[in-house]
């Protein structure tokens, strides 16, 4: 198995779909155009929700569902994945009486499991989508939050370690806010957070090497697309290529002893994973990716996430199933062919939206196309 790809996918009341189904026949381009507010977002965020996390909107579960329904809502697909046909489906299930509140339910060929991470096992999933656009003039907040998508789809359980560290660092906050705190429960505390926040910082750092490691096995490659250099800075990050994991963590934690009156004042913790950033530059020019044009700053990111499949595939021997939301549309003819070649020289399933059908004649004769309008979706002949 090359790449993972659908075969079907059924949505439930989940946002303007109260129920459709797209039936796919082949490994190949999906497109799906019609006007803006159609649906065609909705259909590829389904799909997102095949992936650990909360999707390509990143929205609370009350948000996926049916406006008109009963809170309930459900996404399945058959797919070609790594370990052959399988059917993955996640949702909310209707309320009952005796329930206050749904949990998401996750599920491999009807079989519940723990989490939407178990999906990895079968395939990945990567998107590029407008609101990542500004990346690259954002927060820095925003670049980790992206780069940690980039961990996940490699490593499933990166989540899980993000949140950990997160929800330590608050229990930390909490107890250098009350003075008369027990030194020892700080002591705790903070062991407990100088080992998630190596781990977390670890993954990063091994998923940038290996990042910048596939954008410069592809330097040749996709020329129309300028070429990002990416390294990952922060107090813990600058110490990965001279430290081991055992030196790091003990000086973490010797960091977050001594800084405790600093970091009482400021009311947060000052350094850590939760502080890196992802910093990108336009190796072509050596100027920062922020200070490079929109254009440019585009180019990169479309590069950024063809080599983030590239490793996928490398790592896994399967191309990840891409989603490609309103992005061929903001591309000059040379580079919307060059991006076409790409993804056909990777061999993914890529799923793109448009409102204008013009911006994808390139690949009408081997794409599956679906008309999306208000009132449905249905598949060109």
């Amino acid at each position: 198995m090359t790449a993972a790809f659908f075969r079907r996918l059924s949505l439930t009341n989940f946002r303007s779909y109260h129920a459709t189904t797209l039936e796919l026949g082949r490994n190949g381009p999906v497109v799906l155009t019609g006007p803006n507010g159609a649906g065609k977002t909705n259909l590829i965020e389904a799909i997102s929700m095949l992936a650990p996390g909360r999707g390509l909107r990143r929205a609370t579960l009350d948000e996926l569902a049916f406006a008109e329904g009963d809170g309930s809502w459900a996404v399945s697909a058959e797919i070609e994945g790594m370990l052959g046909l399988a059917t993955l489906g996640t949702g909310i299930e209707p309320p009952t009486g005796e329930e206050t509140t749904n949990a998401r339910k996750c599920r491999i060929d009807r079989e519940p499991v723990s989490s939407a991470a178990a999906f990895a096992d079968h395939l990945r999933i990567i998107w590029l989508t407008p609101s990542m656009d500004p990346l690259f003039v954002g927060p820095a907040a925003d670049r980790r939050r992206f780069l940690d998508r980039l961990v996940l789809a490699v490593d499933a359980q990166h989540a899980s370690r993000v949140s950990a560290l997160e929800r330590s660092l608050r229990s930390r906050n909490r107890l250098l806010e009350d003075q008369r705190s027990d030194p020892h429960w700080l002591d705790a505390i903070e062991h407990e957070t100088a080992e998630v926040a190596v781990a977390v910082s670890a993954a990063r750092f091994e998923t940038v090497t290996r990042l910048a490691g596939a954008l410069e096995a592809a330097r040749e490659e996709a020329p129309a697309f300028a070429m990002p250099r990416i390294a990952l800075r922060g107090w813990m990050e600058n110490q990965w290529p001279v430290s081991s994991a055992r030196e790091i963590e003990d000086r973490y934690r010797d960091l977050l002893r001594s800084s405790r009156a600093q970091d009482a004042a400021a009311g947060r913790t000052l350094e850590g994973p939760h502080r890196a950033d992802l910093e990108v530059v336009h190796a072509g020019k050596g100027v920062a990716a922020a200070d490079a044009s929109t254009g440019e700053q585009k180019a990169m990111l479309i590069r950024l996430m063809l080599a983030h499949a590239q490793l996928i595939k490398d790592m896994t021997g399967t191309a990840p199933v891409m989603l490609l939301d309103e992005v061929v549309a903001h591309l000059d003819p040379v580079r919307r062919a060059a991006l076409y070649d790409a993804l056909a020289a990777l061999g993914t399933q890529v799923w793109m939206t448009g409102a204008d059908p013009a911006a994808f004649a390139d690949i009408a004769d081997r794409a599956e196309w679906f008309d999306v309008t208000p009132s449905g979706v249905s598949k060109r002949g």
